[in-house]
């Protein structure tokens, strides 16, 4: 009866210690899984070198039990696993969906603007604060003959291959893959209705780009768009020179918009004031509004010329002939001067 007793005694004081054992094992597989941890939803950015412990620390502020979620980095091996990435943390996930989220490479896309820039330096820079790629190999791209030759560009032509947009794209995409996405929206815009109006304007698709650029170094006005191109078209089809001060602010790595006499002797292809026709490529990344432009450009008053409108609201005032423009550039110069004084 006394060893029946004790065995009892034993069983059960093993029962309690199981017990004691077992309900912060049980609290601890709760909390990780099943409960709530994050408070506030944030963006967290994984680099190839973040460490797990950099993580937490990231997402300090936004979890209410840190023990759970270092439990569960540690249980899930995520300094193994862990895939570099853009992700949204939210409010109300567990720790182990942010440790599933993070080894399984569970994404969110970014939004990469693509800017309508006049250097490369500027567009690689701007794509480089957006992506996890640096400024420094995104402008060895943009020189790269055999990458961009992949998508049918040049060094001298990359400018081209950009539309400035606004696209949803996987923070850790390479250059390789921003570039495709570019050449896929390029290929959008060209539609056959658009290729057809090229061809009726004697231009390439290249040209149109370039032509487009050169507009964009014009003007800011919407509605002077149209009127600009034309204005080029009509000096195209005469055998004129462009004449284009744009193309001579390219030369000078747009350092000044005051073009000098002197600056209209630099011998580059791109000085539209020595060589005819439109330089081999675009003084910048056009948008697609200035592309529409040259497009469906306003050609029916035979333009040759334009000027600043001397109000200084971004206009420019149109002449068909010589004598007409030399009566606007007196105009506008009388108004920079009075605004001098």
């Amino acid at each position: 009866m006394k060893a029946k007793q004790a065995l009892v005694r034993l069983l059960r004081g093993l029962l309690i210690v199981l017990v004691a054992l077992g309900i912060p094992k049980a609290w601890h597989y709760v909390s990780d899984n099943k409960l709530a941890n994050v408070k506030h939803g944030t963006d967290l950015y994984v680099y190839p070198d973040t460490t797990p412990g950099e993580v937490i620390a990231a997402l300090d502020s936004c979890v209410a039990r840190k023990g759970s979620l270092r439990r569960a980095f540690a249980e899930h091996k995520v300094d193994e696993f862990m895939k570099p990435g853009h992700y949204v943390v939210e409010a109300g996930q567990t720790s182990v969906y942010i440790t599933r989220m993070l080894n399984n490479g569970w994404q969110t896309p970014v939004r990469l603007v693509i800017p309508g820039s006049r250097l490369k330096p500027q567009l690689a820079g701007r794509i480089a604060a957006q992506m996890m790629v640096d400024s420094a190999s995104v402008l060895s791209a943009l020189n790269d003959a055999e990458l961009l030759g992949k998508y049918g560009f040049t060094p001298e032509t990359a400018f081209a291959l950009f539309m400035p947009d606004t696209y949803e794209i996987y923070w850790t995409e390479s250059i390789d893959d921003i570039f495709a996405r570019q050449e896929k929206a390029y290929e959008s815009f060209w539609t056959a209705d658009n290729k057809a109006k090229a061809r009726k304007l004697g231009l390439s698709q290249m040209e149109v780009s370039v032509l487009a650029s050169i507009v964009k170094g014009e003007s800011r006005v919407p509605k002077d768009y149209a009127r600009i191109a034309g204005v080029y078209l009509n000096r195209l089809r005469k055998g004129m020179k462009l004449q284009a001060d744009p193309t001579i602010a390219y030369l000078l790595n747009y350092e000044t918009w005051r073009i000098l006499k002197k600056d209209l002797k630099i011998d580059s292809p791109y000085n539209t004031y020595m060589y005819q026709g439109l330089p081999p490529g675009p003084i910048c990344v056009p948008d697609k509004a200035y592309l529409d432009a040259v497009l469906n450009p306003d050609t029916k008053d035979g333009y040759l010329f334009f000027c600043a409108d001397p109000s200084f609201d971004g206009t420019h005032r149109f002449a068909k002939t010589y004598t007409e423009h030399l009566r606007n550039a007196r105009a506008f110069q009388k108004a920079l001067n009075n605004r001098g004084k």
